[in-house]
């Protein structure tokens, strides 16, 4: 009897061990594939060029310095910083 209740469970757990792995791939998918976390007060690319456009509006440097100065800007606007 206990050979035979062995037996049926190890079948058992042989036939589901496939099906669990597919079924954890595809959470895992679905976990994974989604948008990233939104980091608070993080802007959107245009919204923090605009921001940084408008406060270094005037500025008294070469178009190259204000250029990454503003590049520097935007990336710590998208960050929340």
């Amino acid at each position: 009897m206990k050979v035979l209740f062995s037996a049926i469970a190890l079948a058992a757990a042989v036939a589901f061990v496939p099906v669990s792995a597919g079924a954890q791939e595809r959470t895992a998918k679905k976990v994974l594939s989604g948008e990233p976390a939104t980091l608070q007060k993080a802007k959107t690319q245009s919204q923090a060029r605009r921001d940084c456009q408008r406060q270094y509006r005037g500025a008294k440097e070469s178009k190259s310095a204000l250029r990454i100065k503003i590049n520097a800007c935007v990336q710590e606007g998208m960050q929340g910083n």
